[in-house]
C-alpha cells in the first residue's frame, strides 16, 4: 500500500490536490481511494492494511448502498412471520432508505449511525420507534456482513461500546407494581366489574400469563378441564393467521386454579362455535380482533372499577375524561409473573425463577431475570437473617 500526494490543474487553470491511497485487496485487485486531507488517508491506510492482512477487506466499489442491501435483507426474511416482515419493510421504506439509503455500506460507521439516529429523533420519531429502527438497521448490516458486503456492523459496535449503558437500560426495563403491573386489589376490582366473556378472558390472562396472541388462538382442544391445565400450541397473529408460538419455549403446559376451571366450564356452554374451535372467538366463531378485546373487553371494566387515569381532557359537559390505567393486555401477563414470584404469605406462589420462566414461555432465564429479578424475595430481611443466625449460632 502507498500514500501519495497528487496535484493537478483543471482546464480553467484551477489547481487541485488530493491524498491518494493506492493498494491491492486480498483478492489481488488494485484499488485507489482519494482524500482531501492527509490524516484521513493515513487513517484509511492503517485500517485497510489490517483488513487486507486479515482477508476481510471490502472496497467501496465492491459493496452496495444501504437501500440495495435492504432489499437483499428483506428477501431473506421470507420465513419470518408476516407481521415481522411488514414491520421490517416499514422501517426500511419509511425511515432507513429516505435518510441513508444512498450511502454505501462502507460509509455506515459508528458516527454515521449516531447521526442517523439523532436525525430520526429530530424529525419527530418516538424513542420507541428510534430503538426499533436501530434494531432493524443492525439486522440489515448483519445480513450484509454474511454476504461479504461490509466488514463491520456499526450498530453492534455501538452496543459493545456501551455495555454499561445497556446494563442500565436493562435495569430501567424492569416493571413496576402499580405502574406496569396491576396490584391484586386492582385486578379484583376490574374483574368485579366485568361479566361474561370479558371476565373469563381477563381471568385467564391474569391466571395463566398467556400472551394476547396465544389467548386469541387458544382452542378448547388445548384446554383440559379435568386435569385443570392448558397447553399452548399455537397463536393468532395480527393478520388473523394461526401459527406456532413465538419460540420453542412458548410451547408449554400451564396449570389452572379451580376458580378459573369453573369459569371456563360455564363459558364453554355459551361460547360461539366455529371451525377453529376457539375459546375466545368473535361472535361468529372466528379470531377476534386484538383492538376489540382491548377496547371492548379490557378497558371498560378498568374504568368502571376506577382503575383509571385522568387524560387531562373534558367531555362536552365539562367533566374530566378518564382512560384505563393499563392500556395493554401485557399488564395482565406481568401480573401473573408477579403472582408466581410473590411469597405465599403475600398472596403469591413463591416459585423459583426457572419455573417462572417455563410458565411464561420465555426463551431464556435471562429474559425472565432482566424483567422480574427485582420482584423475587431477597431472603435477607432482618427477620429472616435473625432466624438464620440464631439457628447457626444456637
Amino acid at each position: 500500500m502507498a500514500i501519495r500526494h497528487r496535484e493537478w490543474v483543471t482546464e480553467k487553470g484551477t489547481k487541485g490536490s488530493a491524498w491518494v491511497v493506492d493498494y491491492y485487496a486480498q483478492t489481488g485487485k488494485r484499488h485507489v481511494k482519494s482524500f482531501a486531507k492527509k490524516k484521513d488517508a493515513v487513517a484509511f491506510d492503517a485500517k485497510t492494511r489490517i483488513e487486507v492482512n486479515g482477508k476481510v477487506h471490502v472496497a467501496d466499489s465492491e459493496t452496495v448502498t444501504v437501500a440495495e442491501a435492504g432489499k437483499l435483507w428483506l428477501a431473506a426474511c421470507d420465513g419470518l412471520e408476516r407481521s415481522t416482515v411488514a414491520q421490517y419493510t416499514q422501517h426500511l421504506n419509511l425511515h432507513i432508505a429516505p435518510l441513508i439509503g444512498k450511502k454505501k455500506l462502507t460509509e455506515i460507521t459508528i458516527p454515521a449511525v449516531r447521526a442517523f439516529l439523532d436525525k430520526l429523533k429530530a424529525e419527530g420519531r418516538s424513542d420507541a420507534m428510534v430503538r426499533a429502527v436501530r434494531v432493524s438497521l443492525g439486522s440489515l448490516l448483519s445480513d450484509a456482513q454474511e454476504r461479504g458486503l461490509v466488514i463491520r456492523n456499526a450498530v453492534k459496535d455501538i452496543g459493545r461500546a456501551k455495555g454499561k449503558a445497556k446494563a442500565a437500560a436493562r435495569h430501567k426495563e424492569q416493571v413496576i407494581v402499580g405502574v406496569d403491573i396491576p396490584t391484586p386489589k386492582e385486578v379484583r376490582a376490574m374483574l368485579a366489574k366485568a361479566e361474561g366473556k370479558p371476565r373469563v378472558f381477563m381471568m385467564t390472562a391474569a391466571l395463566t400469563g398467556m400472551r394476547a396472541s396465544e389467548l386469541r388462538g387458544l382452542r378448547w382442544s388445548d384446554v383440559d378441564l379435568k386435569k385443570a391445565e392448558v397447553t399452548v400450541r399455537q397463536r393468532a397473529d395480527a393478520y388473523h393467521e394461526i401459527g406456532s408460538p413465538k419460540s420453542a419455549k412458548g410451547r408449554r403446559t400451564i396449570p389452572l386454579p379451580a376458580n378459573l376451571v369453573a369459569a371456563l366450564k360455564e363459558w364453554q356452554k355459551e361460547c360461539p362455535s366455529g371451525d377453529l374451535g376457539l375459546v375466545f372467538p368473535s361472535g361468529t366463531g372466528n379470531i377476534e380482533f386484538h383492538a376489540n378485546i382491548v377496547k371492548r373487553w379490557y378497558h371498560p371494566p378498568q374504568i368502571a372499577a376506577g382503575v383509571s387515569v385522568n387524560t387531562g381532557d373534558l367531555d362536552k359537559d365539562g367533566k374530566p375524561i378518564v382512560a384505563a390505567k393499563y392500556s395493554g393486555l401485557h399488564a395482565l401477563r406481568h401480573f401473573y409473573a408477579s403472582w408466581l414470584i410473590n411469597r405465599p404469605e403475600d398472596g403469591g406462589l413463591g416459585l423459583p425463577p426457572k419455573v417462572v420462566q417455563e410458565r411464561l414461555g420465555h426463551s431464556s432465564i435471562q429474559m425472565t431475570l432482566d424483567v422480574y429479578s427485582h420482584l423475587f424475595p431477597k431472603g435477607d430481611d432482618a427477620g429472616t437473617m435473625d432466624n438464620a443466625a440464631s439457628s447457626l449460632l444456637g
